[in-house]
This record gives structure tokens, sequence and C-alpha cells, in this order.
């Protein structure tokens, strides 16, 4: 099977209501629409009524819940035999304890939206989450429309995927196309491309790459370790300074020697910097798909994959980025025959193409959709280059921190020096991963 990547476009350039009549409190659900008082069957012969107790993410403020609401209502109204019983609410810590208390004590629903990276390890353990593979035994369309690597983006912490999601984020090179063409240079899509467009601009007075090394490089620090270390050893949890995280960190030093930071880069915040790159003082910024709702300009700003670095391992087009939730059926459902059935259509509803894309659509923000998206009409450059960039992805990786946690912060503080020669990228790993021990 040929591999599928994850698909995005910009949402914010349409965010357009789709749902004119349909009403509710995305808070709490109950009463089936279009159920006969006193019936055991309803639209599907033989069907008994059932409850579906559902939990989901999308509640308090969140733009979501309009589209969770909505969607629950149309599920009911075609199967009039399903009642949505929901306690939707914020994920904030207290909703979190909530959720495992409940699972610890057998009062989980029977369906949950849910974190899928170490903060489900404590309900994973309790074996009350089915598998996707357990499921699709028995229905082999479940979570159909979603992307491959969508769905190993979500797998949980021990490999297994459980988890169908609808979006997640994206980290990519924004580019001042316009700046580009001023000076006849192609957008880089490798090393020696990238290190043409750093001289030029530097020699023409234009600042190469918007960056703050003091305060925010995370960015180059993952994508020059990923392209030098290649996704296997990227992906590790060393204990020593492993060959491909330490070429990648020295190239701090040969930008920096280059001149392809800000001069004032170590003293200066993000905010700057940022700023810097949108008033078209500066060609370039690595950020992520959080930035995008910053862009003005966006006729002439483009995002493209991250060009590479010298000798690198990974394979060109790889991302940063990831997928943090997604819907469960839990075991309680899974083995009543009734709400197995009910529990399978709710998430296919919600996880489906046309359930995404509203998501997608009605949040009015940059995501990165589990599903191939329909992309929006009038879509402008800026948007189209979002969807060719996350559409083309080799491989999408989660970035060092959510691996090594608070050594990460150690490493980071680490980068003036290193871009110095003050210290050693090697000694500064070495430093950072010392204090996981």
């Amino acid at each position: 099977m040929k591999k599928k990547v994850l698909s995005v476009l910009l949402a914010g350039v349409m965010a357009v209501s789709m749902f004119a009549g349909c009403g509710g409190n995305a808070n709490g659900t109950t009463g089936s629409a279009g159920t006969e008082s006193g019936s055991n069957v309803a639209s599907e012969e033989g069907k008994k009524e059932v409850t579906l107790k559902t939990v989901s993410m999308f509640g308090g403020t969140d733009p979501n819940a309009e589209v969770y609401q909505a969607i629950n209502d149309e599920l009911m109204a075609q199967y009039d035999y399903i009642t949505i019983e929901d306690n939707s609410q914020s994920s904030d810590e207290e909703w979190k304890a909530a959720v495992n208390a409940d699972f610890s004590v057998g009062n989980e629903p029977d369906v949950i939206q849910f974190f899928t990276d170490a903060t489900a390890d404590t309900i994973v353990a309790t074996d009350k989450l089915v598998s996707i593979e357990e499921i699709r035994a028995e229905y082999p369309e479940y979570a159909k429309d979603t992307l491959d690597s969508a769905l190993s983006a979500a797998a949980n912490t021990d490999g297994v995927e459980r988890a169908v999601p609808t979006t997640g984020y994206w980290e990519g090179l924004f580019c001042n196309k316009d700046l580009f063409d001023q000076y006849n240079l192609e957008l880089p899509t490798d090393w020696d491309s990238l290190v043409t467009a750093i001289e030029t601009f530097k020699a023409n007075g234009i600042i190469p790459i918007a960056c703050s090394l003091n305060n925010v490089p995370h960015y180059w620090i993952e994508f020059l370790m990923l392209y030098s270390a290649g996704t296997e050893e990227f992906t590790q949890i060393p204990t020593t300074a492993p060959q491909g995280w330490t070429e990648g960190l020295s190239l701090f030093k040969t930008l920096r020697d280059m001149g392809a930071f800000p001069a004032d880069t170590d003293t200066v915040d993000d905010a700057y910097t940022g700023q810097l790159f949108r008033d078209k003082k500066a060609a370039m910024q690595l950020d992520g798909s959080w930035y995008s709702g910053n862009i003005t300009d966006t006729d002439n700003t483009v995002v493209i994959a991250f060009p590479g670095v010298p000798n690198q391992k990974a394979e060109a087009n790889a991302l940063i980025g990831g997928i943090s939730s997604g819907f469960y059926i839990t075991r309680k459902a899974w083995e009543d025959p009734d709400k197995r059935d009910a529990a399978v259509k709710f998430v296919m509803a919600h996880t489906s193409q046309a359930g995404v894309q509203r998501y997608w659509e009605a949040t009015g923000a940059v995501s990165q959709a589990a599903v191939e998206v329909t992309p929006v009409d009038g879509a402008t450059p800026f948007a189209e280059s979002i969807a060719a960039y996350t559409s083309s992805a080799s491989a999408i990786v989660a970035p060092t921190d959510a691996r090594i946690g608070d050594a990460y912060k150690t490493l980071v503080a680490q980068i003036v020096k290193v871009s110095t020669g003050a210290i050693t990228a090697e000694d500064a790993i070495n430093e950072a991963l010392a204090t996981m021990k």
C-alpha cells in the first residue's frame, strides 16, 4: 500500500459556519431526535434503543464544540434508536484527574476523546481501551478515511494504535517569497541552495533567518538534529550524545559564522524576530502552524519543507509535527453488542473525512488534518503552500522534548554557546542528557 501522509491547509482563510439551525449545549446532550415514545425499533430494523455515554475535550469555549454538538445531533437524527449522553469539558488538569479516577473505579464512558501521549498512560494501563486492530477485525471500514501516518502519530506510548484522531500540528520553513523573487533566488530545496540564499540576502542587507538563539532556537534544534541523524537515531532516548545529534547542533556555529541570524540574536526575543520576518526585514523563519495566524501577507508568504543539511540521513520532506488526541472506544461499550455498533458509528461520524473537514474549517485555525481535506475555495498562495508541504511529508516526527522532557530545557539554554564555539555541541548534549540520570 502506498504510504499515506497528513494533508493540511490553512482553515483560517475562510472560517465558515456549516451548521445553521443546529443548536444545543456542547457540554450536555440527552434525548434522541425523532424517536417515537415506547419504540424499541428505530432507523435500522431490529436495532434496540441504545444510550451511549460519551466524553470529549470539546467543551467550554472550544471552537470545536459547535461542530461536535452538530455531529451528535445529526447522528441521533439518522439513527433514532441512539441516545447520546455527553459530558464534554475543557481538558484542564482537574478534568484529566477526573478521567483517570473514572477509569480506575469502572465509571468510564463508552467513547472518550482523550490524549494519546504519556498523559494517557494511566488509562491505557487499565486495559479498558480497544485497539483499532481489534475493531477493524469486525468493522473493516473503521477509521477508513484516517491517514496511516495520522494513526501512527496518534499511537499510544506502547506503540499500539487505539485512538482515531482529528487534527494536530506541524512545523516548517516560512519564506517571504517576494524577497526571493527580488533577488532572483529559488526557494531552498537543499543545503547548497539554502547557503546560496543566506549569502545573497546577507550581501544585500536582508537578515537571512529570523531567529532568537537566546529565546526560541528550538525549531532549528529539531530540524538540524533530525536531518543530520535520521529518524531512527533522532527518536532514540540516548544516554550520551549521538553522532547525528552532535553533527546537527554543530551547524548552529556554521550558520552563525555565515551571518544567517540577526546581529542581536543573543539578546532579542522570539516576538521581535517574528516581527522582523513579517516586516520583510528577514527572509526566512522556522516555526509552527500556530505562527500562521500572525501572517498578514498571505499572497507572498509560503511554507516549505526544511531544505536539508550536509550528508543528511533523514529523507527529504521529513517534518516535525504530531497529533496528541483522538477518539477511543472503551471495552465497556465494545463488550455490549448493542453499544458496540453505536460506538463505532459515533467515532466514524466524528473522524470521517466529512467530519474532520467540518472541524478543520469551523475552528478558523491552522491545523494538521488527519484526513485528506478538501481545499477551501479561494485559498491563498500561503494556504496552498501549506497543503503542498504537508501532503508531501515523507515522515512526521514528534519533537525532542516529547522524549527527553526537562533535559531539553538544558539543551536549549546552551545554544548561544554552541553557536559561538564557547562549548561543543557534544558537550551541550551530554550535559542535557546527564540531567535525566
